[in-house]
């Protein structure tokens, strides 16, 4: 059988004595820092919203939402039988193991919270914030290839590559699968819309179909991804991250639909 060879990355970007710079940690800066960037550049451009110094001001809430809710998710999705029992190791974040789902339940709560504080439209502000949050879903997925980590399931197409942790057999390279469809169409699609005159004053519409898209786009690549091996398949053969996406895609199309039913803000 045919495969592809997994190139010879190293995890390690740079690493002087103790201090060591990971490729999985430079995603998660430049993401942070480039959708920081495009936030205010767009707030800057739309007079009627939140204004740039809220998206500035709001960078460090974003960092620990991200961090905490996608470490406390991944304890409580993916591993609560292990934690349960070593409670102190949820704490050791250098040893890996984050949600995305988590940590996006951690940046809602951390928005609320923020925009509660400063009188802010919350759909208005997370409008912009789903608008950048591609950028690093799209890091991401590319820093897992790196690290060789969440690879598909076992397949016989000619772009199958063989994981150094993934056995003998080429998988399916659905890490970039993610990448493209979870980064770099969704970030397309959400930049074309949020030029619309249309779609910007109708509060909602972008959040609302940042959700379902990304569910949708996650939903379908969970079907080439292996499972995570602690769960393997769950009820009617789904995956975590399909139960996961299931009332995300809820959500987004009750949003969506809210905005266009409510019409200009």
């Amino acid at each position: 059988m045919l495969a592809l060879a997994f190139p010879a990355f190293d995890p390690v970007l740079v690493s002087w004595g103790p201090l060591t710079i990971r490729w999985y940690a430079l995603a998660y800066l430049a993401g942070f820092v480039l959708g920081w960037w495009q936030c205010m550049a767009m707030a800057k451009r739309n007079h009627t919203g939140p204004q740039p110094k809220a998206y500035d001001d709001f960078l460090t809430w974003a960092v620990i939402g991200t961090v905490v809710g996608g470490r406390l998710g991944y304890v409580l999705f993916y591993q609560p039988d292990h934690y349960a029992g070593h409670l102190l190791d949820a704490f050791k974040i250098w040893q890996g193991g984050m949600s995305f789902h988590g940590g996006m339940m951690g940046v809602i709560v951390a928005a609320l919270l923020f925009v509660r504080s400063r009188k802010i439209s919350f759909f208005a502000f997370s409008d912009l914030l789903a608008c950048v949050a591609p950028i690093g879903l799209g890091l991401g997925r590319l820093a897992n290839f790196v690290n060789g980590e969440l690879y598909g399931r076992v397949t016989d197409v000619p772009w199958g590559m063989v994981f150094p942790r993934g056995g003998e057999l080429p998988r399916h390279p659905s890490q970039f699968y993610e990448a493209t469809l979870e980064g770099l169409a969704l970030y397309i699609i959400l930049f074309v819309m949020a030029r619309s005159t249309f779609v910007r004053h109708r509060y909602g519409l972008l959040s609302g179909t940042f959700l379902g898209l990304y569910g949708v786009f996650r939903f379908g690549v969970e079907f080439f991804r292996e499972p995570d091996a602690q769960l393997g398949f769950l009820y009617a053969g789904a995956t975590m991250g399909q139960m996961l996406c299931l009332p995300m895609i809820a959500f987004g199309l009750y949003l969506v639909w809210r905005s266009l039913l409510k019409g200009k803000a």
